[in-house]
């Protein structure tokens, strides 16, 4: 299964924070906001990974993520020159995608739960049709609204709905085989000239084959893209790792613990960043591992 990150467009709800650095660098807790969408597809155990973005944004993402060959991946990168909607990032990536399946994470969503891992691999590399993520939200008449059977079949979506049928959010999480890029090459574009994520699901939707996944209850979700849900992200990750002592979506852990690099090459990537409590932490997990 390939992965792709989407940290386009230009970050103009957060201005002016954003007017100089890339929405998805922003910090989030000690470290970008990058490291949290990256973590979901390493966890997801997807290596191959193209990350698409700006071209003014680009070389500072390839600065912090290089080719990916410390953390065991191999990251490429994709320019979206302006912005052209989620579904554009297939038509983008479709040489990246080849023959394979394909998970699509937005770059400012963060997700968070209990043994997540395990809900991602029982999904990953065997997707037949679409898998969509719900979370519960108390206004799903701000976001994409999917409403599911009780054997977690999609059965509608609705963008905005001043009357949902569900409470359920789609998250920006999206597993797809690998139709998918023949199916966002042949959607309409909306008037705004952009291809909507929410057309390509319906696709999947009228064939049957789209399921929605309830994230539940104690899982955490946070779409970054306003100023008060930054701070809420961040208090959320200060709080959880200040009472836990674990560090939340640091790649260098996940590289381990994932098989992706051992405990030595963990350890040397923690000691080049050692005075931060960030790379002091890294060298902690990598000695637990050599005891």
């Amino acid at each position: 299964m390939k992965g792709i990150i989407l940290a386009g467009g230009a970050g103009t709800r957060l201005y002016p924070i954003t007017l100089a650095v890339s929405k998805q660098l922003i910090p989030i807790g000690d470290k970008p906001m990058i490291y949290y969408p990256l973590s979901v597809l390493m966890l997801a155990d997807v290596r191959e990974i193209l990350l698409i973005a700006t071209p003014e944004d680009l070389p500072q993402f390839q600065r912090l993520l290089g080719d990916g060959a410390h953390l065991g991946l191999r990251i490429e990168y994709a320019e979206q020159a302006r912005p052209g909607g989620l579904a554009e990032a297939f038509i983008i990536g479709a040489d990246h995608i080849g023959t394979e399946p394909v998970v699509l994470v937005l770059g400012d969503n963060i997700f968070h739960g209990h043994r997540f891992s395990d809900v991602l691999a029982g999904h990953a590399g065997h997707v037949d049709g679409c898998v969509l993520f719900g979370y519960a939200v108390h206004d799903p008449q701000r976001y994409g609204v999917g409403e599911a059977d009780p054997e977690g079949r999609l059965v509608s979506i609705e963008e905005k709905p001043v009357h949902p049928r569900s409470n359920r959010a789609i998250t920006g999480l999206y597993f797809y085989d690998n139709d998918v890029v023949n199916i966002a090459k042949n959607i309409t574009p909306s008037p705004r000239g952009e291809l909507e994520i929410s057309d390509v699901n319906r696709v999947y939707l009228e064939r049957g084959k789209a399921q929605l996944v309830d994230l539940g209850r104690g899982f955490a979700w946070l779409d970054t893209g306003t100023p008060e849900s930054l701070q809420e992200a961040a208090q959320y990750v200060s709080t959880l790792e200040h009472r836990q002592g674990i560090r939340i979506a640091c790649v260098e852990e996940i590289a381990l613990r994932m098989g992706f690099i051992d405990a030595d090459a963990c350890h040397a990537l923690g000691k080049a960043i050692g005075k931060s409590d960030y790379g002091k932490y890294v060298m902690s997990i990598a000695r637990e591992f050599h005891d």
